[in-house]
């Protein structure tokens, strides 16, 4: 086995382990079992299991950034663009976002998440920072402003809410997962709720 197949199977076998059992409950020599792979390949690439640990979260969240850096210059200010072009870039952020999530994020790196979240442990992204001050500038407030990071998280929970309840909407559609005519809808519901909220916010 290559070490670079190693390393892959380190990492699967511990996000599962860690989302069965939460990181307390789970030994190194547990996840080098599973992925049967020597102890020493930890040390190695990682250093320890809250290294290990640590590495699943701050892999995804590149990934989160690499992936929104091939369509958002974040050097460019949202005060700066018009309010059209506000607009655009918030319907195509969102549009991006569905694709990164379904594509992505398993339930296992989501129940992950969802104990960090708990915990406070995860540092807001830089991707989250800019969509907020982008929504901000299109309502006219402030990032701070209570409203803005309400409708910010109500917004985000238009895209992950059908996967973080799998139990409830993929056994309403009697399937294992979610289908692209599926994503083409939460897409649809999602620009359709950020509609919504400007048209609020000018007739405010």
């Amino acid at each position: 086995m290559s070490d670079v197949n190693s390393k892959e199977k380190i990492l699967k076998s511990a996000i599962k382990l860690f989302a069965q059992k939460g990181y307390d409950a789970v030994s190194i020599r547990e996840i080098c079992k599973d992925a049967g792979c020597n102890i020493c390949m930890i040390s190695y690439y990682w250093g320890g299991k809250q290294e290990l640990y640590n590495g699943i979260i701050e892999n995804l969240l590149e990934a989160q950034m690499h992936f929104a850096s091939s369509f958002i210059d974040f050097n460019k200010k949202p005060e700066d663009l018009s309010r059209e072009e506000k607009i655009k870039l918030l319907e195509l952020i969102l549009d991006k976002c569905v694709d990164f999530f379904y594509a992505n994020i398993t339930n296992d790196l989501i129940l992950i998440l969802l104990r960090e979240q708990q915990k406070n442990n995860i540092t807001s992204p830089k991707l989250l920072k800019y969509l907020r001050k982008l929504l901000a500038c299109i309502l006219g407030k402030k990032e701070t402003d209570r409203e803005v990071i309400l409708k910010t998280v109500f917004i985000l929970s238009q895209i992950n809410s059908p996967k973080i309840l799998p139990a409830f909407s993929l056994s309403l559609l009697g399937q294992e997962d979610f289908t692209q005519e599926d994503i083409k809808i939460i897409k649809e519901n999602v620009k359709l709720y950020v509609q919504t909220l400007i048209k609020e916010a000018e007739n405010a």
